[in-house]
């Protein structure tokens, strides 16, 4: 995956696990409940005995080994990856437990009931008492019923087998989706707040890194008191006030890598890149040394922010993500927000798809990252369809850094450089050039670090092939800068630890021409600039459909500036994550669908504030038929953006909406072909489940989607859907709504009825789009029309996405 942001597997931390002062007595207090006693697994003792280790005399001088010690480090990462690589090779023993979420659907009885049902199925499949009661590690009872347990290959299909279980998958490790923005999406200081009253009793939940409360974005002054519906609480945390109203953290197994801390502090500073962006407040003259000036919010700077810690050093495991799930639904959330993913499973073997079910059910909308493995087609995550899935967009500005030649030629390449250069003109050199003598001339070309003679190094500014990392390595090596040739274009600036800057491949071939044609080489890499650029259009990096899960639902969802976010950072963490950077800063600039999801949900709290009786599926409805469409050079089109650019004051007066009841998703779930009693388990309630008594799923996708999707084959020549659509009125009383549809050559699309005539509010009108054409015989392809329903007022837009993929 390319680095977009920070990433904390880089990252030297720094002091001892208790730098923020604050004291871990009493941490997991509330987290100790029975099920954690009857399975030895307190996690308040082991939070001591990890609290012991740092204070062992040995690991002290072994820290500042690692600190200072560059081989040092390599050979640890060695070890590590050997450690791994005997893992791995172990973990095929059938012999060995693992650990697996036991997933049983919605909460059928009260928690200390759950735990028994939870025991007893154990002992079932275990058929030993004290195994069965080792065996468990947590159990979900508050929102959803399910646990977490270790175990052998035989009792995995024995529990799967059972009828009171929806699915039991593994726990697997999920990643992070690693100011002027809002002005761009048309949200300005003074319309946040006119909207503070109303926010204010809104509360942002956020799955991520943690939270550094310190920082300005978090300042509670002029807050009232915490709403009354609000069930959270602060676990082992002195930060939380009246605008951090929650804090908690989820690390089930315990094992702590060095530099967690195991609290909801942030270490890396993604949680409170995402926690500010989100729901920030006004901080004015934010930068990072000067670079993104202005005044920095959220989206929806006067809403309350609860932090459910689940990304450590070792990634967001599911279980985490399911208990943060299970926890923040209980507490009272309006929204939660997922900047991570993973590889996309079927819906009910996913821990963000289980919880972001439960959430809906209680009214709560999740907004999640699309992934950051673009532009590669068929990458996106997190793809439920009661998920906001939100891809990157870019704003219309870009940050550029000038290096200017010895002969007096320069280059605009892409870099957040902080540094002002110290003399006019600086040494240059390449990789190759300054090869080791055991090292070939081509093998030094991407600057590895053993590649290198640091006296050809020492002072100079160096070329190297690659886009990322480089930099650390010359600064390592004692030289001035770096000069990174990227293989591709990109449109994603990432931060250097020294004067450094990347090149586009047409100006990287001139420069290698003049270093190797030039006796005395020279270069200099001025300071970052910014410059306007036309948006929004898709960034690189963003993930793209088509989904894998459901070929009928068009994913991603929406999109949302992510490209060069300015706000605000841990201190605790380095501005580019690497160990050699000391600079430390309260804000820094950083992208990824990761930046993307906080603003998408920000917006979608927005319209909860003005309309706090819609669903989930109304809300992101009405973000995705009102939003703004990408630029024309994005030839993915509705695989990379979805729908368009979020355009919250649109979207607070959509006119129609598109919504989904529970009935319409039990009747999708049937579709899918999950049986009666796991749709039962899944839903809960009184009423047992029989799909032959629900409306069976219509049309080409089976659900009420502000989208229409469908794949076809890929030796289809044909094109034939039906897509059976319901809108609800929630503009003007009376109103009657005209269709109009813009379709490519060879695409006929037909809209039954063509007008729809509403006489009060919360109407619903029903209609039909049929889509036929034909296709060439060979290759891939992709056809898309828009359908707009207007008013004259309201224009209510709903994109049809024909696919015919390459054959495998």
């Amino acid at each position: 995956m390319i680095r977009v942001e920070p990433s904390a597997t880089c990252r030297q931390p720094e002091g001892e696990s208790d730098r923020t002062g604050r004291s871990f007595d009493g941490c997991w207090a509330d987290r100790v409940e029975a099920d954690d006693l009857e399975n030895n697994n307190n996690p308040a003792r082991k939070d001591e005995q990890w609290r012991k280790s740092e204070k062992h005399p040995f690991l002290s001088p072994l820290r500042e080994l690692i600190k200072t010690s560059k081989m040092f480090r390599s050979l640890l990462v060695l070890v590590l990856c050997l450690c791994l690589e005997t893992t791995l090779v172990h973990g095929s023993n059938d012999n060995e437990r693992k650990e697996y979420i036991v997933y049983m659907g919605a909460l059928q009885g009260a928690g200390t009931s759950a735990m028994v049902d939870h025991h007893n199925l154990l002992l079932t499949a275990i058929g030993e008492e004290e195994t069965a009661r080792e065996s468990k590690i947590y159990t979900y009872r508050k929102s959803f019923n399910g646990f977490v347990a270790r175990l052998l290959p035989h009792e995995v299909q024995s529990l799967s087998a059972d009828k009171r279980v929806v699915s039991v998958f593994p726990n697997t490790v999920r990643k992070l989706h690693t100011t002027r923005t809002w002005d761009f999406l048309g949200m300005s200081e003074t319309l946040s707040q006119a909207n503070a009253k109303r926010e204010s009793d809104i509360v942002v939940g956020l799955l991520d890194t943690g939270i550094w409360a310190e920082a300005p974005s978090f300042n509670d002054t002029g807050y009232g008191p915490v709403p009354i519906k609000w069930k959270g609480k602060c676990v082992n945390f002195t930060g939380c006030n009246r605008k951090v109203v929650g804090a908690k953290y989820f690390k089930l197994d315990q094992d702590y890598s060095y530099g967690d801390t195991p609290s909801p502090v942030d270490d890396t500073g993604h949680g409170t890149h995402t926690s500010s962006t989100a729901a920030g407040v006004f901080v004015k003259d934010a930068s990072l040394y000067g670079l993104g000036t202005g005044t920095a919010r959220g989206g929806v700077p006067s809403a309350r922010i609860a932090m459910y810690k689940v990304c450590w050093d070792s990634g967001c495991s599911d279980s985490d993500v399911l208990a943060a799930f299970d926890e923040a639904i209980a507490d009272g959330v309006d929204l939660i927000s997922a900047s991570m993913g993973g590889p996309s499973r079927s819906f009910f073997e996913d821990s963000i798809a289980i919880g972001s079910f439960h959430a809906m059910k209680k009214g709560i909308l999740t907004s999640c990252s699309a992934g950051n493995d673009g532009p590669a087609a068929s990458t996106v995550e997190n793809v439920a369809p009661w998920i906001m899935t939100v891809a990157a967009s870019g704003i219309d500005r870009q940050f550029r850094t000038l290096a200017t030649l010895g002969n007096g030629k320069y280059f605009s390449g892409i870099s957040i450089n902080t540094f002002s250069p110290q003399k006019m003109m600086y040494p240059l050199t390449s990789g190759a050039l300054a090869a080791n003598v055991s090292e070939k001339y081509g093998n030094a070309s991407a600057c590895d670090f053993d590649t290198l003679d640091k006296n050809k190094v020492v002072g100079k500014i160096v070329y190297c092939l690659g886009s990322a990392g480089q930099d650390s390595t010359i600064k390592d090596l004692g030289g001035a800068g770096t000069i990174m040739a990227l293989e591709v274009e990109t449109d994603t600036a990432y931060s250097t630890v020294i004067p450094g800057t990347s090149t586009f491949p047409r100006d990287s071939k001139l420069i290698e021409q003049y270093i190797n044609s030039t006796k005395n080489p020279q270069a200099v890499i001025q300071k970052t600039t910014t410059i306007n650029v036309s948006a929004p259009f898709v960034a690189s990096f963003s993930s793209r459909g088509p989904q894998k899960i459901n070929l009928n639902i068009l994913k991603p969802d929406i999109s949302a500036p992510g490209v060069d976010i300015l706000a605000a950072y841990s201190t605790l963490a380095t501005t580019t994550g690497y160990p050699n950077d000391d600079r430390h800063t309260v804000f820094n600039i950083i992208s990824g669908t990761s930046m993307a999801c906080p603003h998408a949900s920000a917006a979608a709290v927005y319209v909860k504030s003005f309309h706090p009786d819609w669903s989930p599926a109304a809300v992101k409805s009405a973000l995705m038929t009102t939003a703004t469409p990408m630029k024309s050079i994005d030839t993915d089109a509705e695989l990379g953006s979805g729908s368009g650019q979020i355009n919250p004051t649109q979207a607070v007066n959509p006119g129609l909406i598109y919504d989904i009841s529970m009935s319409s998703y039990i009747s999708f779930l049937c579709n899918e072909g999950y049986n009666n009693t796991v749709i039962d388990l899944i839903v809960g309630g009184l009423d047992k489940i029989d799909c032959t008594k629900f409306k069976p799923a219509q049309g080409t996708d089976g659900l009420n989607y502000p989208t229409m999707h469908t794949q076809l084959d890929s030796n289809s020549t044909s094109i034939s859907a039906t897509f059976y659509r319901t809108v609800t009125n929630v503009g003007y009383a009376t109103s009657v709504y005209t269709s109009k549809v813009t379709s490519p050559r060879g695409l006929l699309v037909k809209v039954i009825p063509e007008t729809l005539k509403f006489s009060k509010l919360n109407e619903n009108q029903s209609f039909t789009v049929e889509v036929q054409g034909s296709l060439e015989p060979t290759g891939s392809k992709l056809l898309s029309a828009l359908l707009e329903w207007s008013d004259s007022k309201h224009n209510v837009k709903s994109h049809i996405v024909i696919l015919r993929p390459l054959a495998d």
